[in-house]
């Protein structure tokens, strides 16, 4: 007989998985089947602190333990009973940025993370140097800006990691990282599984006449896969985590990983030729490489999976944000009218309309910049649509336009790999909120991609469930299977999701779309000069 989720807490057998993503840090508590039972959660800001994007210690912490309560609270109201202990515990968070430490562990400089884009001069010579694409978001560039910045602190570095290996290493004692958040610090070796000795070797080299007391590999977290023994909970861990004391120390811990492992592992794709478009305010694909690509773009950043296969990344920094800006505008005009308003069903409607339109949008063009946009080469943005007189301007093809756009920079960075690279890809999976009307997200990423898109029920549960999963594969992989076949056979079950293929009038109509949409990027560019 299956145990019940409280039997499961109980026993100790229940698994806890926590993500730190830019605006909630959330738990997730899974039974032995890896099913959720449980969650807490906390909301957190960032701040702008003398120029740059941080979170405070303090606020970490306080959000890591306030979460955590929040769980605690909701097994209490659940099953009116406590945690005592787990069998496994994961920890995930935004990946890259800069957290540097010093021999007495503490902090050197407040947190510096990902969305800082201070880092130009540094990511631009890195690239050159090891002749690979390095972004403005990765440790390795945050440190070697500080660096040619003179900072006072660089010399005290005892230890650089990110946010997730920051908690892991603080509960744990342990100064390691999951390998897919290892690889946004410094590239990975595919072979080797550990940082490009190549890379370490010419970076300490670049920077020996400054004589520093350290070399890379001294401040540098071991990068481990998935699987591997990441330690143990210890007591001033499990006093930090819970508390009220009721949390055990000595649970096993798995290699902390950052989001876009965890997205990977939630969405089932982290075998070689499948992928995951993670779809919200911004958007991102990740595709699962059979091997590397012929040479570096600077708009493809080279990651990996938790287990240490090669990944191409397209980040796009815009995707829904203007899309509901207009959508909101539609629910005004409802208010308006006097009518009552379900946002579900404004949205359904519209985007079902969109449908209906022209597969080219009738040529009328949307750029959803509400930001700087690196893969088109924007620094700075300005929402824009654009139309000419002989158009064919409906509510459709306006809608339409709308759609095609949140994904249209994506595609622009993934017709490198397919056309450019021929990189084949078997399955792609949606996630995020563009999906939430069944079957219209799908299909525009369908043709955007000409690709075959699926969107999981699961899909939903997001990072901490990923983390979880993880921490579960540590602990529950009796077979010792590889992570993708542990997935599929325990937790997906050959669950492939619900499939929508693009049809050749869509793709046809989406291509003629984006050429419209590149000749137009001119109007785009006038436009930001011009923004007061």
């Amino acid at each position: 007989m299956k145990p019940d989720a409280k039997s499961t807490i109980e026993a100790g057998k229940a698994i806890l998985g926590i993500e730190f993503g830019s605006t909630r840090i959330k738990a997730v508590l899974i039974d032995q089947e890896n099913k959720p039972i449980a969650q807490g959660s906390h909301t957190w800001e960032n701040q702008l602190v003398d120029g740059l994007w941080t979170y405070s210690v303090e606020a970490i912490w306080y959000g890591l333990q306030d979460c955590y309560a929040d769980l605690r609270s909701n097994v209490k109201s659940l099953y009116d009973i406590e945690i005592e202990t787990l069998a496994a515990i994961g920890v995930s968070a935004m990946m890259h940025g800069y957290m540097a430490f010093n021999d007495k562990e503490e902090i050197l400089v407040p947190f510096r993370t990902w969305r800082n884009t201070n880092t130009g001069e540094a990511a631009a010579a890195l690239s050159e140097l090891f002749v690979y694409n390095i972004p403005l978001r990765w440790s390795i560039s945050h440190l070697y800006q500080a660096i040619l910045d003179n900072e006072e602190h660089v010399k005290d570095i005892d230890y650089l990691t990110t946010l997730a290996g920051y908690i892991h290493w603080q509960m744990t004692g342990k100064k390691v990282l999951g390998i897919g958040d290892a690889s946004g610090m410094l590239p990975i070796d595919p072979v080797t599984k550990n940082y490009s000795a190549e890379m370490v070797a010419k970076f300490d080299e670049l920077i020996a006449p400054k004589g520093y007391d350290w070399k890379l590999l001294d401040i540098l977290p071991k990068a481990l896969p998935a699987g591997e023994n990441a330690g143990f909970l210890t007591p001033e861990g499990a006093k930090m985590l819970d508390v009220s004391g009721h949390l055990k120390a000595g649970i096993p811990v798995c290699p902390p990983e950052g989001d876009a492992g965890t997205g990977m592992v939630a969405t089932n794709a982290v075998k070689q030729r499948t992928g995951n478009v993670s779809a919200g305010t911004s958007s991102f694909s990740m595709i699962v490489l059979e091997k590397d690509l012929s040479k570096p773009y600077e708009i493809i950043d080279m990651v990996t999976t938790p287990d240490g296969s090669p990944v191409a990344m397209v980040h796009c920094n815009n995707c829904t944000s203007d899309l509901n800006a207009w959508i909101n505008l539609f629910k005004e005009y409802q208010e308006l009218l006097g009518i009552p308003v379900d946002m579900n069903e404004v949205y359904g409607k519209l985007y079902n309309h969109a449908l209906t339109g022209n597969a080219d949008c009738g040529g009328l063009i949307s750029f959803n910049y509400i930001s700087g946009e690196p893969v088109t080469g924007f620094a700075d943005g300005r929402p824009m649509f654009v139309r000419s007189a002989n158009d064919k301007f409906s509510l459709a093809n306006f809608m339409r336009t709308h759609l095609y756009a949140s994904v249209g920079v994506l595609k622009i960075g993934n017709d490198i790999l397919f056309k450019e690279e021929k990189v084949k890809v078997d399955r792609i999976t949606g996630h995020g909120g563009l999906f939430k009307t069944k079957n219209v997200g799908q299909r525009v990423l369908a043709a955007a991609l000409n690709s075959p898109i699926s969107v999981m029920e699961t899909a939903g549960e997001g990072g901490a469930w990923g983390i979880a999963l993880l921490a579960s594969f540590l602990v529950n992989n009796q077979k010792k299977q590889p992570l993708d076949a542990f997935l599929d056979e325990l937790v997906f079950g050959g669950d492939a999701g619900v499939e929508i293929a693009p049809t050749a009038e869509d793709v046809a109509g989406f291509n003629a779309y984006i050429e419209n949409y590149k000749a137009a990027l001119p109007i785009e560019e006038a436009a930001v000069k011009f923004k007061k």
